[in-house]
Formats: C-alpha cells, sequence, structure tokens
C-alpha cells in the first residue's frame, strides 16, 4: 500500500514540520515530541500559510485611499500610548508576560473601563471561575453592568457565545488554556494554539470586534507556541518586571497601527495596575555619594528615565563578570576598554553591574555610566549624586554622541542635577553645566 505523502508531523515543542515521524527534534533537541497531523489540521495549516494571498488586481499606490482608523481610549494613558493612541475597533492583540507580573489584573482593569463607557465587553477565563474574577474585580472596582464573564475552554462553544452577545471587545485569558474540536492534540499544544488565534482573527476582523489575547511566555521570555502567532496578531506587547517590584514595563515588539518604540509604565498598588504617576525619580537615589554608584539618562520611546548604575569591583583568584539589567557582551567589551585605554587591571577583578529599579538597558547611551561606577568602585572613590554621565564609548576609546542628548539633558535639569559629563554640549540653552568629553581618559578629570 503507497504511503499517504501528505502525513505531516509536528514538534509539540518548537513547531518543527517532517514528512516522517523522528525520536529527537532537529531544531529544539526535544524527544518524542513529534505528533502526527490529521487532513483537517493540514487543511487549517495550508489555510494560514495563504492567509491575505487571495488574488485580486494590483492598484497603483497613488491611487490607493488611506482608511481612517477607528480607536477606542482605553482610559488608561500608558496602554493607550503603546497601543499607538488607543485599540483599534477590530485588531487582535497578544500580551505576554512571566506569571504574576499583571496581565490579568491590568485588562480586567481595562474591560471595566470600556464597559464603562457603554462598549460591551467579553472577558473569556480559562483559568479562573467567575467568583475568583469578581472577588479581584472587587478589590479593582472593575464592576461594570457591559462587562460580561465566561468561564469556558472550547472554542466553538465561545464562538457561539460571541455571536449571541453583540460583543465589541474580547479578552481571551489565556490562549494556552483553550481547545478546539477540529483538533485531537492537548489545549496548549502548537496545533491547537494556531488553529485557535486564526480563528479568532477572522472572527475579530469579520466582525470587527477589538480581541486581546493574554499567552504565557517559555523560559527563555518568549511568548509560547509557534512563531507564527506574532504574524498573525496585530500588535504584540512583553510585559516586563518582578513581580516583587512595584514598577512594570509594557514595551512593543510589534504594531501594525503605530511605532513600536513606545514603552508603558505601570505601578502595581492595591487597586491592580495602574499607569505610573510620577516615575523620575522612581529608579534612583539621591542619598549620600557611595562609592560604585553613577547616574545616566537613558531613553524609553519619548520619555527619559534617569538610572543608577551600581558596580561592585573586588579582587579574586577566578575571575567572574555578572550583570544585571545589563548586556553581559557589552560589559565585557567596556572591561576590555578600560584595560587598554587606562590601563586598569581588572583582570584579575570579579565585576558586578546592576541597573537599580529593574530596568533593562537596551541602549549604548549608558555605557559612560557603566565605566564610571566601574572606575568608582575600583577606585573606592564617591561620584557626586548631582552629575549624570551620557555617552557611548566606542572601541578605540572614543564617547560618541547619542540621539535624543536634549530631551535627557532636559530630564535631568528638571530633577535638579547640576552637571553632565557629555560627548557634547546641548544645542538648546538648558540649565545643567555641560563637561565635554571627547575621549575615555578626559572622564578621569571629573571624577
Amino acid at each position: 500500500m503507497a504511503k499517504n505523502k501528505s502525513v505531516i508531523f509536528e514538534c509539540q515543542h518548537c513547531g518543527n514540520q517532517q514528512s516522517k515521524w523522528l525520536g529527537k527534534c532537529p531544531d529544539c533537541g526535544s524527544w518524542d515530541s513529534f505528533i502526527e497531523l490529521k487532513a483537517e489540521q493540514i487543511a487549517v495549516l495550508k489555510e494560514i500559510a495563504t492567509l491575505g494571498s487571495a488574488s485580486n488586481e494590483a492598484v497603483c499606490i497613488e491611487e490607493v485611499k488611506i482608511e481612517t482608523l477607528k480607536r477606542i481610549s482605553t482610559d488608561d494613558h500608558e496602554l493607550d500610548l503603546v497601543l499607538g493612541g488607543g485599540l483599534v475597533q477590530g485588531s487582535l492583540v497578544l500580551i505576554g508576560g512571566s506569571p504574576g507580573v499583571g496581565k490579568s489584573t491590568l485588562l480586567l482593569k481595562i474591560a471595566s473601563n470600556l464597559a464603562k463607557k457603554g462598549t460591551k465587553v467579553l472577558y473569556v477565563s480559562g483559568e479562573e471561575s467567575k467568583t475568583q474574577i469578581k472577588l479581584r474585580a472587587n478589590r479593582l472596582e472593575a464592576n461594570a453592568k457591559e462587562l460580561f464573564l465566561l468561564t469556558e475552554l472550547c472554542l466553538e462553544d465561545i464562538i457561539a457565545q460571541i455571536h449571541k452577545g453583540g460583543y465589541e471587545v474580547l479578552i481571551i485569558d489565556s490562549i494556552q488554556t483553550l481547545y478546539s474540536n477540529k483538533i485531537t492534540s492537548a489545549a496548549g499544544s502548537l496545533t491547537q494554539v494556531r488553529e485557535i488565534t486564526f480563528e479568532l482573527m477572522r472572527l475579530s476582523k469579520a466582525h470587527n470586534i477589538s480581541t486581546f489575547i493574554i499567552g504565557h511566555i517559555t523560559k527563555d521570555g518568549a511568548i509560547a507556541g509557534p512563531r507564527v502567532l506574532e504574524h498573525m496578531v496585530d500588535v504584540v506587547l512583553y510585559f516586563e518586571g518582578d513581580s516583587t517590584r512595584e514598577i512594570r514595563l509594557l514595551r512593543g515588539f510589534k504594531n501594525r497601527f503605530g511605532n513600536t518604540s513606545e514603552v508603558g509604565i505601570f505601578e502595581m498598588s492595591a487597586r491592580g495596575l495602574i499607569s505610573a504617576k510620577d516615575i523620575a525619580s522612581r529608579f534612583f537615589v539621591r542619598g549620600k555619594a557611595t562609592s560604585g554608584s553613577a547616574l545616566g539618562v537613558i531613553m524609553e520611546g519619548s520619555r527619559a528615565l534617569i538610572i543608577e548604575v551600581q558596580a561592585l569591583v573586588c579582587e579574586s583568584s577566578y575571575p567572574k563578570r555578572s550583570t544585571t539589567g545589563y548586556e553581559k557582551n557589552r560589559l565585557d567589551m567596556l572591561l576590555a576598554l578600560l584595560e587598554r585605554k587606562l590601563e586598569i587591571p581588572l583582570g584579575h577583578y570579579d565585576v558586578f553591574i546592576n541597573i537599580s529599579g529593574g530596568v533593562k538597558v537596551n541602549e549604548t547611551a549608558a555605557d559612560l555610566a557603566v565605566v564610571a561606577a566601574i572606575i568608582s568602585s575600583f577606585r573606592n572613590r564617591p561620584l557626586s549624586k548631582d552629575s549624570v554621565f551620557i555617552g557611548e564609548l566606542s572601541l578605540n576609546g572614543e564617547i560618541r554622541e547619542v540621539f535624543s542628548l536634549d530631551t535627557r539633558l532636559k530630564e535631568a535639569s528638571m530633577q535638579h542635577f547640576k552637571n553632565a559629563i557629555v560627548p557634547i554640549k546641548a544645542l538648546e540653552k538648558i540649565d545643567i553645566k555641560c563637561f565635554v568629553a571627547k575621549e575615555l581618559s578626559q572622564v578621569l578629570e571629573w571624577m
């Protein structure tokens, strides 16, 4: 009997597909993770692969008319900022984050905000009972007549309920708990997640329903499921932050209706996650000057944040390099630069770097502050708490310019800093004294 060539085996850990069963996945290395997909499942995969490729006539770009996007304000300034100005009708938004970071709390509050304005919202939970959600709603003051709860795991039953109710906003908590009767694999498998997301996308576009999807993340920090999920949805947001800290960051990694440079900053309070107010001084301490501490200014979207870089340098027989909130490879480069240009013998020293407040630095403008903190700790010489260090270091020891320098200096001036060590002077008149340093060796003059 001839073998069916249409059979596909898929890894349930990474989504790798093979024409035959394999004991070990060649991509992720998982054992016994391949399952056979049925004909219906293969048809779904083909439909997803050809999504948006329907044949139509080409149109001259000059003849294309721009459609105005209709946005709904969520009454949360930070979330509206990340979304690009509000929630777009008919959009599909994927929110990921570690357990306990506040995804469900935030979306329940947003659902309440929308419902209080007359928008009909359906909150679907596959993890909590209605009583548990009601208790959280009482605590968050999130009760509203237009907010409806549904505890259901079957996708077909959820869709039937949506058709009955005429809802405008749908919240799914979470995508990994749902299953479809069309798929034989277990809930949370890659095939289930992909099929359910595809059906929710078709539902949102066909009925103009704005949909939020909560997704769990893997141990590597990525949203669990195949990468095709992030291509199918319109917006991908990630929650960052330690559940033991009050401040949480919401970053946009994809947005078809706006830019991804903005970052929402939230504060966990007794009333849940709220837009953080007066966050300017949350990431540094203006106390007594101590060695190993330097202040820098980074950009998070359109706002400038002053951060405290802490460094600990101590002699060791087996040197270690460790960072929290800063890229380790970048630290290794800066340490090599200090040894080469300033002849500081760090080869026999442990070096630990910490960015206070739980902030993750993703730009090079903090290089100068990191170097200043390391030198301060090495020499056991405190730095002034009235000074900020702003600049990027090149491999030859030059201090390079950074973007939005005037914005950074304005923020430092508003926080009553007196001095700034920068690569160039500010173009605008700012009430802060700038010391220009073009090379790394010049920084030592202010330390």
